[in-house]
């Protein structure tokens, strides 16, 4: 009786580990997609007293010195040779390209016309994740995340009357790196913990950010404000390396698919910050948006892929 018992016990305890490390890794995902919402507010904060060379070059520098820093007091050792190809790519995309495209977007557009680029993003991912990494969402899964991607983006595009501008080239490009950064950077955390992927690859980035970040300071004005400290201090800190740090834990605990999907609350959460931040006007469409977004992300929450 104690071998049929221990033979039937022992998967129900697997289910409920895999269960509660499944439920773990969408509050990680979910706490990065918060994170990521206040990225383009404090972008806008960090406008008001950098140029957008300055801000981009100077968070990336401040997130590099705290991920150094973390990293050397905690002896880590350098990742192995075939790693840095994939870290060099999450560089690329997260720490410098999706950061200098949006920030020149945000010059010309308002925040609300750059979530766009947030809501196109877990469909992005999830494509990318495809090629990349091999994954086959279900039917189901595709249905709901497109049908999430079209209400944000239907919403985003009638709001700003949908007109493309150089500003949108941007905020494509952007989508466009940071899909791939996302997708390698989700592909590494399964090898190695989050904050190393992000860690590394903010390191790797110092010999181009610190010679920029130098130029760009000596040519780009700088007004200094409460604004524009507390602006640059979250997209460095909080977008820059602790919502990457979760974000990417949250990837590697219930896959690069599934955890892009929550990204569908990103732009309407920027909306609420844009309006108690910024002041902008908040849509009427919105509730009904929002509504229809959280539908789909229990769908693709409970899809099988």
């Amino acid at each position: 009786m104690r071998v049929q018992s221990s033979a039937t016990t022992a998967p129900r305890i697997a289910v409920a580990a895999d269960r509660d490390r499944s439920g773990l890794g969408t509050l990680q995902a979910a706490l990065g997609v918060i994170a990521f919402s206040l990225t383009f507010p404090a972008t806008a904060w960090g406008l008001e007293g950098f140029g957008p060379w300055s801000l981009v070059a100077v968070r990336s520098v401040l997130a590099a010195v705290i991920a150094g820093g973390c990293l050397l007091a905690l002896r880590v050792p350098l990742p192995d040779r075939r790693h840095w190809p994939g870290l060099a790519v999450v560089g690329g995309g997260v720490v410098l390209g999706f950061p200098l495209l949006t920030t020149l977007a945000l010059q010309t557009s308002t925040t609300a016309h750059a979530a766009v680029v947030v809501g196109l993003l877990p469909l992005t991912t999830a494509l990318c994740s495809a090629l990349r990494v091999g994954t086959r969402p279900s039917r189901t899964f595709w249905t709901a995340a497109l049908v999430g991607a079209a209400a944000v983006l239907a919403f985003t595009v009638q709001q700003s009357g949908g007109a493309l501008s150089t500003a949108d080239l941007y905020l494509f490009g952007a989508l466009l790196v940071c899909a791939a950064g996302y997708t390698e950077g989700g592909r590494l955390a399964r090898v190695m913990p989050g904050w190393h992927v992000i860690g590394w690859a903010l390191v790797l980035c110092l010999p181009l950010t610190v010679p920029v970040a130098a130029l760009a300071l000596a040519q780009e004005p700088v007004h200094l404000t409460a604004h524009s400290v507390i602006g640059l201090l979250w997209v460095a800190v909080g977008s820059q390396f602790v919502g990457l740090v979760v974000w990417y834990r949250g990837m590697a605990a219930i896959g690069i698919p599934k955890a892009s999907q929550l990204q569908l609350a990103q732009p309407l959460l920027t909306l609420v910050w844009s309006v108690l931040l910024l002041g902008e006007h908040l849509p009427v469409a919105a509730p009904l948006t929002a509504a229809a977004v959280l539908v789909c992300i229990a769908v693709t929450q409970r899809a099988r892929g």
